[in-house]
C-alpha cells in the first residue's frame, strides 16, 4: 500500500471540507456516514492529483490503497476517493480488482457508490467476456439488490460493444422486481441502449409490457416517444 498516497488524499479532503455544506449532503444521500462537504468533482480531482504525486507502484499497491481508504473511511468522500483510485488507467479492465469492486457494491449499498463502480464492471466485461458474463448472470439473480442493479447498468455507454443477449437476460429476470432501484436501473439501461438500437428497445418494451413496471417502461421510452 502507498501510505503516502492514502494520507495525502485524507489530508486534502479535510483541507477542502465545507462544514456548512456537509449536513445537507449527508441528508440528501440518507447517509449514516458523515460528509466533509467536498463535492464529488473536487474529490475526483484531488484524488487523481494525489495519485500523480504518489503513483501506485503496481496494481496490488493501488488495490491496497483503495481498500484502505474504503474500509477505514470516516467520511463518505473517502469512499468516493477509493472508487476514483480504481478508475486509474492501470486498473481498467483488471480482474484482480473484481473482489474489491464487489465489496464496494455490497458494503456501499447505495446508488452513489454502486453506480460509480458499475461501469468498472462494464470495462471488465469488455476485457474478459468469458469470465464476467456468467458472473453477471449470477449477480442478476443474487438476493442483494445492488448486485442485481449492477448487472443491469454495467453496460451503460458501451454502445456497439453491448452484449445484447446478456442485457436482455439480466433485465428479463428482474422485470417483475418490485424494488425501486432495480426498476429504475432497467429503465435507465434500456434508455441508454436506445441510443444505439431504438427499434430493439421499442420491441423489447412491447414484448415485455406485461411484466415491466410503469417506471421501467417510462424511463426506457423517454426519448423515443
Amino acid at each position: 500500500m502507498s501510505a503516502e498516497l492514502v494520507e495525502l488524499i485524507r489530508v486534502e479532503l479535510r483541507a477542502q471540507a465545507d462544514p456548512e455544506r456537509a449536513p445537507g449532503m449527508q441528508a440528501y444521500m440518507k447517509s449514516s456516514m458523515p460528509y466533509l462537504g467536498v463535492q464529488v468533482p473536487n474529490v475526483r480531482r484531488l484524488t487523481r492529483a494525489a495519485a500523480l504525486r504518489y503513483p501506485p507502484a503496481d496494481l496490488e499497491g493501488l488495490r491496497q490503497s483503495a481498500a484502505a481508504l474504503w474500509r477505514e473511511a470516516e467520511f463518505r468522500e473517502e469512499r468516493y476517493a477509493a472508487t476514483e483510485l480504481t478508475g486509474l488507467r492501470m486498473a481498467t479492465g483488471r480482474l484482480e480488482l473484481l473482489g474489491l469492486w464487489r465489496e464496494m457494491i455490497v458494503t456501499g449499498a447505495w446508488w452513489d457508490h454502486v453506480d460509480a463502480v458499475a461501469h468498472r464492471i462494464g470495462d471488465l466485461l469488455v476485457a474478459h467476456r468469458d469470465q464476467i458474463t456468467p458472473l453477471l448472470r449470477d449477480w442478476s439473480r443474487d438476493p442483494d439488490r445492488w448486485l442485481r442493479r449492477s448487472s443491469i447498468i454495467c453496460q451503460l455507454s458501451l454502445r456497439s460493444r453491448t452484449d445484447v443477449l446478456l442485457l436482455q437476460e439480466v433485465i428479463t429476470v428482474n422485470a417483475a422486481d418490485p424494488e425501486f432501484f432495480v426498476r429504475k436501473a432497467i429503465g435507465w439501461a434500456l434508455r441508454d441502449y436506445a441510443r444505439t438500437d431504438p427499434d430493439w428497445v421499442r420491441a423489447f418494451v412491447t414484448d415485455h409490457a406485461d411484466v415491466l413496471s410503469p417506471l421501467s417502461r417510462r424511463e426506457a421510452l423517454k426519448h423515443l416517444m
